[in-house]
């Protein structure tokens, strides 16, 4: 457990990130489980792969978008479950450079990454629905799992995991220093050792040895695997990965010690770009959720599916933007911040970075705020993280009924009630005494 901590150390401490789906199903619209979706053969869905030409592609761009919401790591989806590759593979013809835009898109998208200072993650999909030795009739989700034509194929998946190794190989060896090796994912049988989780494991050790990797090697992302145990098997990864869903009480093992975790969740409803699907999330909404994570010791990655072309659309960058102004002032409450140590308030929540105390304030109280759970005798100082302003405490207005809880007051006179200064959330930095 002691290297996965120091591995993920600078994780831990920047806890936000971008996530990028991409890939030919961009074109059709529909999400990127579209082929499996509609039970799409490989012979229709390549139709896709002869119109990919993104003009617009500048992944320059779409990094200095990620930079500017506050954001410290991308990962992008170098080959998704539909098997075509946006990296230089010489394993394969169903890569981007063979496409008409003849571009390795994976190595335009490291060095955009790199030359803005943040992390570079690379996503890979253990499933692959294009290859000829991948499991077909009567898997769970391949596209071909109820066509009757394919019950008597036979396939060597032995043939299929050196091609999925050496893809792999190919990512570490080829594009320089990776921080995040984002595999997706394992079901049924399809998990740890089906996959030579082992030997896969310490090859990626060997070529990226501080790369921090996800725990789907053998889970699908509802749990923490084999990481909630003591003793975790050596493909267990870095960190959890829940999808959609922020954990209870954040992630601990079974000896109550709290594990890396990150939560990835979408803008919308869906990862892949998908014009139709315009349930966006509010900007406060996400920001809350980041918050939320951090509060419980986990990072949340944020997902931008881009359109054909190669462009996030209006209401990413919207989304993006807002959430840049919120971190441009309020940073200082995310980064490095973790578990608090105190009980969430009715309120908001609070996170901490060593003597400092954020508290996230969601809902405006009527009068002063009851600071619940902060030690009252050992504040030196507080005020609002996004302009400095002092922030007077309230408590010698307060009866004796309420002893021993540190009021703050967001106006002038007490027992007024003002309207939050930020409405997604207003942050007050508390400093305690050293």
């Amino acid at each position: 457990m002691s290297d996965l901590f120091t591995r993920t150390e600078w994780f831990l401490k920047e806890r936000f990130g971008m996530f990028i789906h991409w890939g030919l199903y961009a074109i059709p619209g529909r999400g990127e489980w579209v082929m499996s979706d509609e039970r799409i053969p490989v012979d229709m869905y390549e139709q896709y792969f002869e119109q990919f030409n993104p003009v617009d592609y500048d992944p320059v761009k779409w990094v200095k978008a990620a930079k500017k919401a506050g954001m410290k790591y991308v990962v992008m989806t170098v080959k998704h479950h539909d098997g075509f590759c946006l990296f230089d593979s010489a394993l394969t013809d169903y890569k981007s450079t063979n496409t008409v835009c003849k571009r390795d898109l994976t190595r335009e998208f490291v060095d955009a990454v790199r030359a803005e200072g943040l992390k570079v993650g690379l996503y890979y999909s253990l499933i692959d629905w294009h290859h000829e030795d991948y499991p077909k009739y009567g898997d769970l989700i391949h596209p071909m799992r109820d066509n009757e034509a394919y019950k008597d194929n036979t396939y060597n998946f032995d043939n299929y995991l050196a091609y999925m190794h050496g893809q792999i190989k190919e990512l570490c060896r080829n594009y320089g220093k990776i921080d995040i090796l984002w595999f997706d994912y394992s079901y049924e049988h399809m998990r740890g050792e089906t996959w030579h989780a082992k030997e896969l494991m310490e090859m990626v050790r060997s070529l990226q040895p501080e790369v921090i990797i996800d725990n789907r090697l053998e889970t699908s992302g509802e749990g923490g695997g084999s990481l909630l145990t003591a003793n975790p098997t050596a493909w267990s990864g870095d960190f959890s990965s829940p999808e959609q869903i922020i954990p209870q009480e954040g992630i601990k093992n079974e000896l109550g010690v709290s594990i890396p975790w990150e939560m990835c969740t979408t803008m919308n409803n869906t990862w892949g770009y998908t014009p139709n699907d315009i349930a966006y999330k509010p900007a406060a909404l996400l920001i809350r959720k980041l918050v939320e994570c951090v509060s419980k010791g986990g990072n949340m990655i944020l997902n931008v599916g881009p359109d054909a072309k190669g462009n996030f659309n209006k209401q990413s960058m919207d989304t993006l933007e807002a959430i840049g102004e919120w971190m441009d002032k309020n940073a200082e409450s995310i980064y490095s911040c973790g578990y608090a140590d105190i009980d969430k308030p009715e309120w908001g929540r609070y996170t901490r970075n060593g003597n400092m105390i954020y508290a996230h304030v969601f809902e405006a109280p009527i009068g002063p705020l009851a600071l619940t759970g902060v030690p009252v005798d050992q504040v030196k100082s507080m005020y609002r993280l996004a302009d400095g302003v002092e922030v007077q405490r309230g408590d010698s207005w307060i009866t004796k009924a309420y002893e021993n809880i540190l009021f703050a007051c967001l106006g002038s006179i007490a027992h007024f009630t003002y309207p939050l200064p930020d409405e997604a959330d207003t942050v007050i930095a508390i400093e305690l005494k050293k």
